[in-house]
């Protein structure tokens, strides 16, 4: 029972591609943490933001209806049922452009 080769006082030796791999885990974990951590944060960060300014009403010229409505940094656009998309300016309300859908 005894092993005269292993003392109780020298402990084996690990390999050092074993070392690398335990450090490199490690690290790895530790950024998947941070990764995670931080995407929660830009989620709950951009929920919180306060909604876009958008017009309190829009008048649609010859009496079109609306379709849909996306919007830019000084624009706004409205699509509607008779093939036209109205760009009008954010700050004025103005009609910028007509573009007719084919």
């Amino acid at each position: 029972m005894d092993n005269p080769e292993m003392n109780s006082d020298t402990a084996p030796q690990e390999p050092a591609n074993l070392r690398f791999l335990r450090r490199l885990v490690t690290v790895l974990t530790a950024t998947m943490i941070s990764g995670v951590i931080l995407i929660i944060a830009l989620i709950v960060m951009r929920f919180n933001a306060p909604p876009p300014d958008l017009p309190d009403s829009i008048a649609v010229p010859g009496g079109a209806a609306a379709i849909s409505f996306t919007q830019g940094p000084d624009w706004y656009a409205v699509t509607t049922d008779a093939n036209q998309i109205l760009i009008f300016d954010r700050v004025t309300g103005q009609l910028r452009q007509t573009i007719e859908i084919d």
